[in-house]
């Protein structure tokens, strides 16, 4: 991911510099155990413990070289190592799959836990600008047409709770990731007992894996990949709801618009919504990852390694784009602007056919049937103030007088009030107050 949508945080998880510490993490505790189990010479194992990680420097000019990234690391890391006879007992009985896979289980794990706390931030976010705005009315569209009225806080509040299940499911997610193995080659333990596995997993905090053939087969991985994905899509359904709301047309709604910010070359005038769009466009690049991901599930026999190269751009790519998304969606719904006068005067625009539905459900009730008489009525009602602009009540009366009908002019200011329509909603906002 280039450097403007990295985060310093997530940047550094995915860094070839942590990358290296990992490892020497994991080839330590290798080296410890093999000491304790009587494999190698107890003596080496405080040299390797002290010895710095390679730089990335000294390990891609190996690598040039080599043409092998764990060789050029062990070579880089065993020039640190003093006396560097002791480095001779590092990777012992492995193969490289133990280290990268054990590697980036610590990765995706370390990665994982920034994305949980940054969800944990835009649910409480999303959570309070909801219950704030509970009363705000605006008018629920279908189809990007009028419907009937709504609040604000109820939209927000969907946004809410998809958020909370996304970040739900990202913590399941993060079990399945949590997984390593050091198991040699194609995965036999040929020739490093079990017990090494089982106590580096230990140190860890990781589980070791039910089956290895050298590479943890990669389903966990697809299916983290995937909770990422869904996250970053309802960001971009956040997104997408001020995007419609700051139209010009409609200006219910307006990004932060900070002091000194431009919103475009050409016109002065302009406040674009440059936030929402790039959450947008972010989506998209985490979406694209899942597909080359999951195509790494299938390898040929034991092991190869078209997974290496599409995972080194993939999983990076997904996580910090995702941190980065979460950060300026909560950037966003912390700075919203919410016009509740605007919204108000568009519930209004229509002249009162957001409440046909309650309309056509009164004439029933008064006898008529509901497709033969009412509906018809209602619509061609509805019809003429859409090409007229004359008030629906007003085409309403005319219509019911043409079938011979007298309208309940009280009960009809009754059901034609907007807090009508959500007086229902308490129960959904109290639940919303309990999310966490």
């Amino acid at each position: 991911m280039i450097e403007r949508y990295t985060l310093p945080e997530m940047g550094r998880v995915w860094s070839d510099a942590h990358k290296y510490e990992l490892w020497c993490q994991v080839e330590t505790l290798v080296v410890e155990a093999h000491a304790e189990a009587g494999t190698i010479p107890p003596e080496v194992v405080e040299p390797i413990r002290k010895a710095p990680p390679p730089t990335p420097e000294a390990v891609h000019e190996i690598e040039a070289v080599t043409q092998h990234d764990v060789i050029a690391f062990l070579s880089a890391w065993a020039d640190n190592t003093e006396p560097r006879e002791a480095a001779r007992y590092v990777h012992f009985g492995m193969t490289s799959s133990d280290l990268l896979d054990t590697a980036l289980a610590l990765q995706l794990v370390e990665a994982t836990d920034i994305l949980l706390a940054k969800a944990d931030t835009l649910v409480a976010t999303l959570r309070d600008h909801a219950l704030e705005h509970r009363a705000t009315l605006r008018v629920g569209r279908t189809h990007g047409i009028h419907g009937e009225p709504d609040v604000w806080g109820h939209r927000v509040a969907d946004f809410a709770f998809a958020m909370a299940r996304s970040r739900d499911r990202l913590r399941r997610a993060r079990e399945g990731v949590g997984v390593m193995a050091i198991s040699g080659a194609v995965g036999t333990y040929s020739n490093i007992d079990p017990e090494i596995e089982r106590h580096v997993a230990r140190e860890l905090d990781l589980k070791g894996a039910d089956v290895s053939t050298q590479v943890v087969i990669r389903d966990g991985i697809s299916e983290w990949v995937s909770a990422l994905a869904i996250a970053a899509t309802v960001c971009e359904a956040i997104a997408l709801e001020v995007r419609h709301g700051q139209r010009t047309e409609v200006r219910e709604l307006w990004e932060p618009f900070g002091k000194g910010q431009k919103g475009s070359s050409a016109m002065p005038h302009k406040k674009n919504p440059i936030i929402s769009e790039r959450l947008a466009g972010m989506a998209r690049i985490v979406r694209a990852q899942i597909v080359p991901v999951m195509e790494g599930i299938p390898l040929w026999h034991e092991r190869d390694i078209s997974h290496s190269s599409t995972e080194r751009i993939a999983l990076p790519d997904a996580a910090i784009a995702l941190d980065y998304m979460l950060n300026l969606t909560n950037r966003l719904m912390s700075g919203l602007v919410v016009d509740a006068e605007r919204m108000r005067a568009n519930l209004d625009s229509t002249g009162g056919l957001i409440y046909t539905s309650t309309v056509l459900l009164e004439l029933v009730e008064a006898g008529m049937s509901r497709d033969d008489e009412a509906y018809p009525l209602v619509q061609k009602a509805a019809m003429e103030t859409w090409e007229t602009g004359v008030p629906f009540r007003e085409t309403l009366r005319v219509r019911a007088v043409e079938a011979g009908l007298a309208l309940d002019e009280a009960r009809l200011d009754e059901v034609c009030r907007p807090e009508r329509f959500v007086q229902r909603l308490d129960g959904m906002f109290d639940r919303l107050s309990a999310l966490t």
